[in-house]
């Protein structure tokens, strides 16, 4: 804290929320909401991505250590490179949306399934694209906020599909992207290595306000324990991919 922080209480708050200089609202334990309508972002399309990356020091394993020697403090900052070497590691983290709205249907909007959704129609959500690889475009899913009066609440997940590496070896995030106003941003940062989904954050239409709060709780099974654990009462079966 700067000694300055210590003269105004709270002034820390306020700058934690966002960062003005990249135009964007990071949303973390201690400020887990933001409203969507306080934001001016009530209309168009909001996009949210998935991307991620991974520590050199899991794929290549110590074979840098030797240099290190020679930059002791580099021993406290693993290399970080892309995820979409395919040919170095098979890394595969897939984005979801259970979602309800307002007339009692709930659902799911994935990759497992081809369960793509409609951006024009119920349930007004749509997946684009399933990035195997971790290439910079990511994943994304687009919600349909010209349609908000239609949804109940959404839950967004990232889980790991097949034999991918744990979430404590990627450094995943998810950004939201509102037609208007600034970026949200959720690291997914709590690490828990043998867990396998994630549920990242949550939109609830509370009185007409849209509601994003953060959540970021591990599980170690997939949709189906995140389902009981947010209670959209969804029966599951096991899912697979077509080969790429």
């Amino acid at each position: 804290m700067a000694f300055w922080d210590s003269l105004w209480p709270g002034r820390e708050a306020v700058f934690e929320a966002g960062n003005s200089a990249t135009n964007s609202i990071v949303l973390s334990k201690r400020h887990a909401t933001v409203s969507l309508n306080k934001q001016g972002a009530l209309s168009g399309n909001l996009r949210v991505n998935l991307s991620w990356r991974m520590r050199s020091s899991d794929i290549e394993g110590r074979s840098r250590q030797s240099g290190r020697l020679l930059r002791p403090m580099k021993l406290f900052q693993p290399d970080v490179v892309q995820a979409h070497t395919q040919g170095v590691v098979n890394v595969d983290l897939d984005l979801g949306c259970m979602y309800e709205l307002k007339d009692g249907t709930r659902g799911v909007v994935q990759p497992l399934g081809n369960l793509i959704g409609d951006l024009n129609g119920p349930p007004y959500i749509r997946l684009s694209g399933d990035d195997r690889f971790g290439a910079p475009s990511g994943e994304t899913v687009y919600v349909n906020l010209d349609q908000r009066d239609q949804i109940k609440r959404l839950l967004f997940f990232v889980y790991i599909y097949d034999q991918t590496p744990a979430f404590d070896r990627t450094h995943a995030k998810v950004t939201l992207y509102p037609g208007n106003g600034p970026r949200i941003e959720i690291e997914l940062d709590e690490r828990a290595p043998q867990a396998r989904s994630c549920a990242v954050f949550t939109v609830e239409n509370i009185k007409d306000e849209l509601i994003v709060r953060r959540e970021v709780k591990f599980v170690y099974g997939f949709q189906s324990e995140l389902d009981r654990l947010y209670g959209f009462g969804m029966q599951w079966g096991r899912g697979y991919k077509t080969r790429a």
